[in-house]
């Protein structure tokens, strides 16, 4: 699909459910690897929205520290509703990419915000859920990286 790398963080995603469309959409937009942290996901196994079965042409890996496996030459991207995040219409997204995503019931903790290079949220009325989120970024990805060819 795209031109650059990139990958994504899951910061303790809560469900299945979320990572398995993650990785769904993963698949659709070229993502090379998905990782993610804590143990709620680890408790339920089964990849109830991977359709396509993404995980077994991706990479799925759980970490303790998603800073301690940010990809060579990538920028970490915090996607995250926070005041002084810019809005992605505005983001200009870097060729090596490392995005994280808080979880769907809560937020990134300010300790990941801070060693994310850029901080940059989705302008809504409310938040959207973990997939919908992926979505919207890798798509902003996509269509501004076609406009450049």
């Amino acid at each position: 699909m795209s031109k650059g790398f990139c990958c994504i963080g899951l910061f303790n995603p809560k469900t299945p459910e979320n990572v398995g469309s993650v990785l769904r959409a993963a698949g659709c937009y070229g993502v090379n690897t998905v990782f993610y942290t804590g143990v709620r996901y680890d408790r339920a196994k089964e990849f109830v929205t991977d359709t396509k079965k993404v995980h077994q042409k991706i990479p799925l890996i759980g970490i303790e520290d998603l800073k301690q496996v940010i990809p060579l030459g990538c920028t970490p991207v915090a996607i995250e509703l926070v005041k002084g995040a810019r809005p992605l219409p505005e983001y200009t997204h870097p060729e090596r990419a490392f995005y994280i995503f808080g979880p769907e019931d809560g937020t990134l903790d300010k300790s990941v915000r801070a060693w994310c290079t850029d901080v940059v949220y989705i302008p809504t009325v409310g938040c959207m859920n973990l997939a919908a989120t992926v979505n919207v970024v890798l798509y902003d990805r996509l269509a501004k990286t076609l406009r450049l060819e």
